[in-house]
């Protein structure tokens, strides 16, 4: 069946999508972009992924080409247009065409804006329930890693080396200290506390992460923001990463050391059951 995708006002079939060889998204990267989670056909965090995404085009400086209100709206029409039921709705913001390279954007460029739908394997997959292995790399993207830009190619190298290591994601780390996953959050646990990095320039404020460490206050889980280190994630009881489209999905191998028993931890399993009943409560 042809998925139909979204660009510039406009639903189409995803081969008849086009956008300027000049779009400053392809020539510099210049783009902002947003990834919210689908199941049972509804989206999961909305109003967190919009908060993310006008703090995104503020620092980059790109004017929203639509409001939420109509962005729900297109999301709403591309899961129904393309039958999903658990998955994923991805939106790209670009600074737009200047119909020529040049460094600095002249005035007045109107954005370019396109979504799509990508399905997904349900949430009881194999990883979610078994766990993943992680591999350790250093971190070597960007200062403004809390800009949700396009620039990806630091997380790809780095995802690379996991997956050529056996991997299923990357724990990347800097001066020492844990930042995040490739594309994810990531936590640990030790006798009973939630560990996680503080929010800053160095990593994304994921907006699974934000919802789940609302719930954990709320389920009085106690929490300590704070930087360690790999070893110290080698070394924890438990651990896991959460994601858009990973949900709470435990980690069980860092670098070939097993954590505990080499199985998902009763933190993580409480942790899967609280996000998924706030997320199935609260999607829309």
């Amino acid at each position: 069946m042809t998925r139909s995708v979204y660009i510039n006002g406009n639903y189409c079939a995803a081969e008849d999508a086009k956008i300027s060889i000049f779009d400053r998204g392809l020539l510099f990267a210049d783009a902002i972009y947003e990834v919210a989670g689908v199941i049972d056909g509804r989206l999961l965090d909305f109003k967190s992924h919009m908060q993310r995404l006008d703090r995104s085009l503020k620092e980059m400086r790109i004017p929203a080409p639509l409001n939420h209100d109509e962005i729900l709206a297109v999301m709403r029409e591309l899961v129904r247009l393309n039958s999903i039921k658990e998955g994923l709705v991805y939106m790209q913001i670009t600074r737009g065409s200047d119909g020529d390279r040049e460094f600095l954007p002249s005035d007045g460029i109107v954005p370019t804006i396109f979504m799509f739908t990508q399905n997904k394997a349900s949430a009881e997959r194999k990883e979610y329930v078994d766990g993943i292995k992680m591999v350790s790399a250093p971190d070597i993207r960007w200062a403004r890693r809390d800009i949700k830009t396009v620039g990806l190619m630091g997380s790809l190298f780095a995802k690379w080396t996991a997956k050529e290591a056996g991997g299923g994601e990357v724990l990347m780390y800097q001066d020492g200290y844990v930042t995040e996953g490739g594309f994810t959050s990531f936590y640990i646990v030790k006798n009973g506390l939630l560990i996680t990095r503080p929010l800053s320039n160095d990593i994304l404020p994921g907006c699974t992460r934000q919802a789940l460490l609302t719930l954990v206050a709320e389920f009085d889980i106690e929490l300590d923001q704070r930087l360690f280190t790999v070893t110290e994630a080698q070394q924890a009881d438990e651990a896991f990463i959460t994601g858009a489209s990973t949900y709470v999905c435990p980690v069980v191998n860092i670098d070939d050391s097993l954590l505990s028993d080499g199985k998902p931890g009763p933190v993580t399993r409480r942790l899967q059951e609280i996000y998924l009943e706030h997320a199935m409560r609260d999607a829309i």
